[in-house]
Order: structure tokens, then C-alpha cells, then sequence
């Protein structure tokens, strides 16, 4: 009788879990459907998790004029960089400051709180952009987003709950602070950093609002912004045909559904690797001790 008690709350709690995970999944799973179905399926509604009428149709209206992948370059390019530029500057910023004697420590970190709080608005920053003439350039999207507050207070917490000893048998023997700080502090630091990678490096792939105002060029576009443009464009386009190809063209719906596949696919193979730091990572950043 025991044994019953003991197993029905775990096989109770084994079902939560499994209703939660497929509420998680469906969408997910209903729209990579939807990407792979046949117009006609699309309009009849009977796509769930499983496509119907398999077809490439949405990804090869997508692919065909060659425009996403120069998108996807572009943001591969901003991801890369403004994630290596956020990383550099964070490390820079919570390593010092990390430290309580440091001399006006206080002062600098009021000034970093006071940006959570408050901020100069829209036109300001775009008219500073423009006076600094780094408008239609990625240094408008890198620059104003060089450090977040919220991953810098992890890291910094994180700096604050190592051991003091290590640093300091490091420069009894002679150690500079940037080698204590590459060779012992930041292997340490990994998990830490990286869950804030991650952090970073999705906020710039699925950066959309900034670049639609800072950048102009058609050649210089996130692929957020172009996947808007595409589908946009190609509504009118899909929904003419004659009436004998009229089932078989493709709805929007379909499209939609291919570009959000196209622009989560990255970011979905990149987090299984990084899913053994990402918890981790932020738990110990974010509770000192």
C-alpha cells in the first residue's frame, strides 16, 4: 500500500509534466506543419502536428530570389560581432567592479542602475546617431547596445561570490590582474558566460525594431526585417492565379509559417549546446554565496 502512495504522486506529477511539454511543443510542432503542407490543406484547416500534402512550396517562395541569405549573412555578421562587442564589455565592466575597494565603485554603479530606470527616448537616440553619422551602419545597432544592465549585475555577482584567495595566490606569484582574470576568473566563469552569450546573441539575431530605423540599405538588412518585407510582398502575389492552379497556391499562412521556421532554425540547433550551462549559469549569477 506503500508503494501505491508513494507512485501516485510521481505518476501524477509525470502527466502534468507530459500536458505541459506537448502545450509547449504544439505550436511549435503546428507550424513547422503548416510550413511543409499543401496550399489546399492550409485552407481546408486540417493541419495539426503532422503536414499534409508534403511540400518545400513556403521555404522555396522564401529561398528562390536569394535575397535571405545575404539577410542571413548580414545578421550572422551583427550576431557575431555585437555578441563578441557585449561579452568583451560586460567582462570589462563586472570584473572591476566587482571589487569593493575599488575607487569610485559606488558612483559608477548608481550611474549603471540610473539606465534601468530611466532612458533619453527614441528621437534623442536617433538624432545622436545621426550627429555621430552612423546612420546605415551596424556601429548605430552595436554602440547604444554595447552592455545590458540585467547580464551585467549576473556577472558581476557571480565575480563577487569567487573565492578572494584565489586572486590573491595568483599575485603573490606574481600574476597580473588580466592574467588572474583570463586564466583563473573566466574559466570559472563559463557556465556564466555562457548563458549570457545566449542572451546576447538572441537579442541580435532577432533584432527587427532598431535596424528597421538605423539602417536603410536593402543590402545591409536583418533577416527579420527582410522575412517582414518578403511576406509583405509576396501576399498580393500568391493570392492571384487562375482558377484551375487556385488550390494549389500557396496561402500566406504558409509562408508565414516557413519564415518562422527559417528564423528560429539557428537559434534551435545553437541551444541544445548551450542548455547544460544555461540554468546553471544563471543560478549562479544570480545568487551570491
Amino acid at each position: 500500500m506503500a508503494n501505491w502512495k508513494e507512485r501516485v504522486p510521481r505518476v501524477l506529477l509525470y502527466f502534468i509534466l507530459a500536458i505541459c511539454t506537448f502545450s509547449t511543443l504544439f505550436p511549435f510542432l503546428n507550424v513547422l506543419a503548416v510550413s511543409l503542407s499543401s496550399g489546399e490543406a492550409i485552407r481546408a484547416g486540417s493541419v495539426s502536428i503532422w503536414p499534409k500534402q508534403f511540400t518545400w512550396d513556403a521555404y522555396r517562395n522564401l529561398i528562390d530570389d536569394g535575397q535571405l541569405f545575404m539577410a542571413m549573412k548580414n545578421t550572422v555578421l551583427m550576431t557575431v560581432v555585437g555578441t563578441t562587442l557585449n561579452m568583451l564589455v560586460t567582462i570589462m565592466a563586472a570584473y572591476p567592479l566587482s571589487k569593493m575597494d575599488l575607487r569610485g565603485r559606488g558612483l559608477v554603479l548608481g550611474m549603471i542602475i540610473f539606465t534601468m530606470l530611466f532612458s533619453g527616448g527614441l528621437i534623442p537616440q536617433f538624432l545622436l546617431i545621426k550627429s555621430l553619422g552612423l546612420m546605415n551602419t551596424y556601429w548605430s545597432l552595436w554602440l547604444p547596445g554595447l552592455l545590458s544592465t540585467y547580464n551585467f549585475f549576473v556577472l558581476k555577482t557571480f565575480f563577487e561570490g569567487l573565492p578572494g584567495e584565489l586572486e590573491e595566490s595568483a599575485a603573490i606569484d606574481g600574476a597580473k590582474d588580466w592574467v588572474v582574470l583570463v586564466r583563473i576568473v573566466l574559466p570559472l566563469a563559463l557556465p556564466v558566460i555562457a548563458a549570457l552569450t545566449l542572451f546576447y546573441a538572441v537579442g541580435w539575431w532577432n533584432a527587427y525594431y532598431n535596424v528597421l530605423i538605423f539602417i536603410k540599405s536593402s543590402t545591409q538588412m536583418s533577416l527579420m526585417v527582410k522575412l517582414y518585407q518578403m511576406i509583405d510582398n509576396l501576399d498580393p502575389a500568391l493570392l492571384v492565379g487562375d482558377l484551375a492552379n487556385a488550390n494549389n497556391a500557396l496561402p500566406p499562412e504558409g509562408v508565414r509559417a516557413g519564415a518562422a521556421m527559417l528564423a528560429s532554425l539557428p537559434i534551435l540547433i545553437i541551444y541544445p549546446f548551450l542548455q547544460k550551462y544555461f540554468v546553471k549559469g544563471v543560478l549562479m549569477g544570480s545568487v551570491k554565496g
